[in-house]
């Protein structure tokens, strides 16, 4: 029984110190408090400063750049890139997540078994978004391409499985399809 009643009084204690250390807020309607700092809304916003206490950062050349380095410029031109116009060797970024890739090559095949193509189709081609040489989405898109009665770009997803994993589990059964796929005849349009 004395130990709850200092365990009482040890809590009362602390939260009377807790509440004197607690500075007050003044209203909204005065200035700010002694220790409070005034609001940022004053900073220069001509002088490029930025709402954070850091300037903003000069990126142009240094002086010298061009008579210190003479042939940059011919060495991007000779590699068919114009840094000003944004041509690079990089067109698009994409994010790559390697566990929503396999999450929806998961969804994709929930779908396929219930014989919905196109919307395993759509979950296989957003797996090709987020890991972009994944093998197994690769082959899953060509089931589905040659279900939907596509067997041009079956073929090319099919074929993207082999370059990928040329021995993987799916390797005879690409092959296989592919063959099949080319030795098909296309039927003629009738006039």
């Amino acid at each position: 029984m004395s130990r709850v009643l200092l365990g009482v009084a040890f809590s009362v204690l602390l939260c009377g110190w807790c509440v004197g250390q607690v500075e007050t807020v003044p209203p909204s309607d005065k200035g700010p408090g002694e220790t409070q700092a005034p609001p940022r809304s004053d900073r220069n916003a001509e002088a490029e400063e930025s709402s954070s206490r850091d300037t903003r950062i000069d990126l142009s050349p240094p002086k010298d750049d061009a008579k210190n380095h003479p042939y940059s410029r011919s060495a991007v031109a000779d590699a068919g890139a114009d840094p000003a116009a944004g041509d690079s060797d990089v067109q698009e970024f994409h994010p790559w997540d390697p566990h929503k890739a396999a999450k929806d090559i998961e969804v994709g095949d929930f779908y396929f078994k219930r014989k919905n193509f196109r919307a395993a189709l759509d979950r296989y081609q957003e797996a090709l978004y987020y890991k972009d040489k994944d093998a197994v989405a690769n082959y899953r898109i060509a089931q589905c391409l040659e279900k939907l009665d596509k067997p041009d770009e079956a073929l090319v997803h099919y074929e993207a499985y082999l370059k990928i994993l040329p021995h993987g589990e799916f390797a005879a059964d690409s092959e296989k399809r592919i063959g099949k796929l080319k030795g098909a005849e296309v039927p003629e349009v009738k006039k």
